[in-house]
Order: structure tokens, then C-alpha cells, then sequence
């Protein structure tokens, strides 16, 4: 871990990222790709230690209030957030002010601000959203060593709607050969149902590779999967996309099963609901 102060905190979309790097040890994770030019070691975390004052100072200029996101790029509950709290001090500027907040983590860590997510909910909108990609716990272990498994991250959904929390799932990515099959994405409908999610977001039946983020995955795949990095030369090259062989049918269990328990599927339509900034009740004067 290294901190730094950052010369500001918000995106043109009102997104930000109070960390850099991860320690999560997802074998997939696109954040290691050389595009994004890090110039430190991925698991030496860079803290934006002035986050929280530089956040305060976006809110204060702000005419109108909106919908502040984070997770986008480096989750928000890291291991070491336990400790500086960074995100924590970030949600209650949220709340000082009267925005709204987005949430994207793999971490059972944000239980631990569920009360001030719930507070933020009820004075504007609060909404917590979870990537799952595996129904298979050993599997998860695998695929997403150091942070909480899915079942644990589907009780943390279903914590969050009994608050009255709306949240979403991201259903991604879909490794070929390993976690691409209809039992595995029915499983994992079927827990959102249960948890009372309102989307879930899919960006494609695979995933994407990279530069930076395609040595390490071949790396893990030589450890956890051998023989299989071999198939995925022979099939994809240096493609960027890489479909699973079953995205078609996978496409349509996921429209039939979310269809099915009602939950929303349309990408558009999750992302408009997520930007979406509630507007105040008008008081009637009859």
C-alpha cells in the first residue's frame, strides 16, 4: 500500500475510484491490462488519502444533486479499507449532502455500512450492486481467491433489499470452458430472485483479454486448469472478445430465466435506472 494526494476525486460521470490497484486475486481482472498504464505493482494498493476532502469539495460545488458512483474501476471495500475507512468517510460526505450513491463490490465489507447506506437510501437513493460469477463455491475459491464466495455475496443482496435497498448484480464475466454453462447461469438467476435483485447486467456471454491481463490469466490457468490455456490459443488467438461456444443458448436462458422471475435484464434500462437521481415529492397545497 502507497498513498497519494490526488488531484481530484469525480469523473465527467460522477464516478469515483478511492483506490487503485486490488487484492482481491481475481484471475480474470481486466483492471490488470497495460492500458490503464499503472505504474506500480497491482497488489501494492495506491489510496487517494484526500478522497473524502476532495469529494466534500465536488458536492459543496454542485448545483443539482445526482447519483455519485463508485467501483467502477478498483473496488471500494478492499482489505484495507477495514482499516482506513476511506470509502466509509466518502459514503458520509454522500450523506451530508444529500446525494445518491451507486456501490460495485465483490465484498461482504460493506455490510459494515449498511446503516448508512439505508440513511443515504431514504433521504435519496442508495444502490448496492454485486458481481457474481459462479454458483459453484470451490469454483469461486478459484476464480475470486481472497474476497467473500457467492453465496455469502447473495446473503449481502438479500441483507440489502430487506433494508429496502435496491440492488443489481453483475453477471460477468463468463469464462469459457469453465463457468459458461446454463446450470451455472440458472443457478445464479435463481439467487438473485431469492435476494429480490432488480437487474442484472451482462456485457456478453465471455470475456475480454488484454495485454497485462491475458499473461496473468494464462499464468493461473497453467495452475488451477492445466492444458487449458492451449485450448483458448487454438480457439480465440489475441482476440480482445472471446465468446463462450454457448453464448447463444446462453443468451437465451438468461432473457427466459429473468424473464421468468421478473427480474430486470435490459443493460439500458439498469444503467438509466442507476443514474437516475429521485426527484423531490412536490407538496400539494389543496
Amino acid at each position: 500500500m502507497h498513498k497519494i494526494r490526488a488531484k481530484g476525486i469525480l469523473n465527467a460521470d460522477n464516478g469515483m475510484n478511492v483506490y487503485r490497484g486490488c487484492s482481491h486475486g481475481c484471475i480474470y481482472c481486466d483492471a490488470r491490462s497495460d492500458c490503464y498504464q499503472m505504474d506500480h505493482a497491482f497488489e501494492d494498493i495506491e489510496v487517494k488519502e484526500n478522497a473524502p476532502e476532495l469529494l466534500e469539495v465536488a458536492l459543496r460545488s454542485k448545483r443539482r444533486h445526482c447519483m455519485i458512483g463508485t467501483g467502477a474501476m478498483c473496488d471500494p471495500y478492499l482489505h484495507i479499507e477495514r482499516e482506513l475507512e476511506i470509502t466509509r468517510k466518502c459514503l458520509e460526505i454522500i450523506a451530508k449532502y444529500g446525494f445518491g450513491v451507486t456501490v460495485l463490490t465483490k465484498s461482504d465489507l460493506i455490510m459494515r455500512d449498511i446503516e448508512l447506506l439505508e440513511e443515504i437510501n431514504r433521504t435519496a437513493k442508495a444502490v448496492v450492486q454485486m458481481t457474481l460469477t459462479t454458483a459453484d463455491e470451490e469454483l469461486c475459491r478459484v476464480l475470486e481467491p481472497n474476497v467473500c464466495t457467492t453465496s455469502r455475496r447473495a446473503e449481502v443482496l438479500s441483507d440489502m433489499k430487506k433494508r429496502g435497498i435496491p440492488t443489481v448484480v453483475w453477471l460477468t464475466p463468463l469464462l469459457p470452458f469453465i463457468n459458461d454453462t446454463e446450470e451455472n447461469m440458472r443457478s445464479i438467476i435463481k439467487m438473485c430472485a431469492e435476494a429480490g435483485v432488480f437487474g442484472i447486467v451482462s456485457f456478453g456471454m465471455g470475456m475480454t483479454l488484454r495485454g497485462g491481463d491475458r499473461e496473468y490469466y494464462y499464468a493461473q490457468l497453467d495452475r488451477h486448469f492445466p492444458g487449458l490455456k492451449q485450448r483458448y490459443i487454438q480457439n480465440f488467438g489475441n482476440a480482445y472478445e472471446l465468446a463462450s461456444p454457448n453464448a447463444a443458448r446462453l443468451w437465451a436462458v438468461f432473457d427466459e430465466e429473468c424473464a421468468k422471475y421478473g427480474i430486470e435484464s435490459d443493460r439500458d434500462r439498469v444503467f438509466q435506472y442507476l443514474r437516475e437521481f429521485p426527484e423531490p415529492e412536490q407538496l400539494s397545497l389543496f
